[in-house]
């Protein structure tokens, strides 16, 4: 009983972003894919899809692809990457339907690290980002913990399904320190060792406005 009380506090911690924002938000959706191709002594390449949408589908507000080499170590607990993303940005203008194409190149170095509290898993990752934006160069620091928590005993080899849930918080290195922060609360099912996928909720919050997503995600090991 002590442990579930404990996991519904850390969930709670997690969504307290969420409770405390009042702010007007409008519904879109992200599709997201998210592979790890793991070679040799310990190298590993990292690749990612996101494709993010204003309303359900069919109308973008933006694209992103990502891809890095990474290393990991102390016993499969951490790894460090260094990557490069490409962020193709479609922004409305004003309060007309019409929209400016905005592109971004992205350099970023991150360290992820892991730690199991029995059965719960936490994921910390720190994030340095150096942006490209147009004629505009950007620098921000992100930092993200997510946990894992299986709905049935972690022994059970038919443990498929598990609740997933996250919090990252977005700084600049300028004038305007607060970025964004992004809440997110899902329910995932392991296909099997390789192939895993989550269907989840997304609040992200700026300083003046915010935005409700729901997110599927698909993560494949090979």
């Amino acid at each position: 009983m002590k442990k579930k009380a404990t996991l519904v506090a850390l969930v709670f911690v997690l969504m307290l972003p969420f409770f405390v924002q009042s702010q007007d938000s409008s519904f879109g959706n992200w599709l997201i894919y998210i592979g790890n191709k793991k070679l040799k002594n310990n190298w590993n390449i990292h690749n990612e899809v996101q494709y993010r949408n204003y309303n359900a589908i069919g109308d973008l507000e933006q694209l992103l692809l990502r891809t890095g080499l990474g290393y990991t170590f102390n016993e499969n607990k951490n790894n460090i990457l260094l990557g490069y993303g490409y962020i193709l940005s479609e922004n409305y203008t004003g309060n007309v339907d019409d929209k400016v194409s905005i592109n971004e190149h992205r350099i970023f170095q991150q360290f992820i690290s892991k730690q199991n509290i029995g059965s719960v898993k936490l994921n910390h990752r720190y994030r340095f980002e150096q942006r490209f934006v147009e004629s505009d160069f950007k620098m921000r620091f992100r930092y993200f913990l997510g946990v894992n928590i299986p709905l049935t005993n972690a022994e059970n080899p038919n443990n498929k399904y598990y609740v997933s849930a996250y919090n990252e918080i977005f700084l600049n290195t300028k004038t305007s320190i607060f970025d964004r922060n992004r809440v997110y609360a899902g329910l995932g099912y392991n296909m099997n060792k390789s192939l895993r996928i989550e269907a989840g909720y997304m609040n992200q919050f700026f300083e003046t406005s915010s935005r409700d997503q729901f997110n599927l995600i698909t993560f494949i090991t090979f």
